[in-house]
């Protein structure tokens, strides 16, 4: 069976805020709601939700982190050509 992951993830400019809002969600506050406020990808919608997908889906520093970190927990600052990513895989499948 091939790898799987599902995760949510907030999309900022600046490493700072990324930063900031990561102390945010490490005190308590919902993930979900952080990413509906300061998000700027469409999935901030949903509250980050990125749904289910496979390596190679994503962007490569992306897929590493999704790939490779402990489930349930945040990771970030992640940075790509998008801006600074916070990112929590919420189930994966080896």
């Amino acid at each position: 069976m091939a790898k799987r992951a599902s995760a949510r993830h907030l999309l900022v400019e600046t490493e700072a805020q990324c930063l900031e809002l990561k102390q945010q969600i490490e005190k308590g506050a919902d993930f979900a709601e952080i990413a509906k406020a300061h998000s700027s990808c469409p999935s901030s919608a949903q509250g980050g939700e990125l749904g289910e997908f496979g390596p190679g889906m994503m962007v490569p520093e992306f897929d590493k982190v999704v790939f490779s970190a402990p489930v349930n927990t945040v990771q970030g600052p992640v940075q790509t050509q998008f801006g600074y990513h916070l990112l929590e895989v919420t189930s994966r499948t080896e």
